[in-house]
């Protein structure tokens, strides 16, 4: 019998994965400074170069999917003039919830990278794993953990800090 039902294995990282992901931590420091949860994400063609990039902008904007991979998927497609993103891979600093990976596999990505995983709410593997179905019409390439601990520290940075914040009023 075939590998039907099998999850496909996790992609070990390539050699640029930090430096794009260290793109990706830029867009969450600016999340940050507009008081959002600091996520960030970027889109990037085979070569390497960003096509699109996004922060979380949920509290900003009054929109409950502006995740930093929804924004950087948008600002991808505009740029391409296509919802259609094949070839291209998405590096953000968390794991993606169901909605993100949803979306990621609908624009027919290439790859997607992560940074920290989310025992939360990710959707690539820690709560649920999205892209093991077999049964979804496309799956994508998925590599977790790369420049996990930078990634994890700057979101447990902020809400220590908005812990603090809150305990002072």
């Amino acid at each position: 019998m075939a590998d039907e039902g099998l999850a496909p294995a996790p992609a070990a990282p390539l050699p640029r994965d930090d430096a794009l992901m260290a793109l990706a931590l830029q867009q969450a420091d600016a999340a940050w400074r507009l008081g959002e949860v600091p996520v960030g994400a970027v889109v990037v063609d085979a070569e390497g170069q960003v096509v699109g990039t996004g922060c979380n902008r949920t509290i900003t904007d009054s929109d409950p999917t502006a995740h930093a991979e929804i924004v950087a998927l948008r600002a991808a497609a505009r740029q391409l003039g296509n919802y259609r993103l094949p070839g291209l891979s998405l590096y953000v600093t968390l794991e993606p919830c169901v909605m993100c990976i949803g979306a990621m596999l609908h624009a027919r990505l290439a790859r997607v990278v992560y940074g920290a995983s989310d025992p939360k709410t990710g959707a690539c593997g820690s709560v649920l794993d999205v892209g093991a179905v077999v049964r979804l019409n496309h799956h994508t390439t998925i590599t977790g953990g790369v420049l996990a601990e930078p990634c994890g520290d700057l979101l447990r940075r902020f809400f220590r800090e908005r812990r603090a914040k809150e305990s002072l009023s």
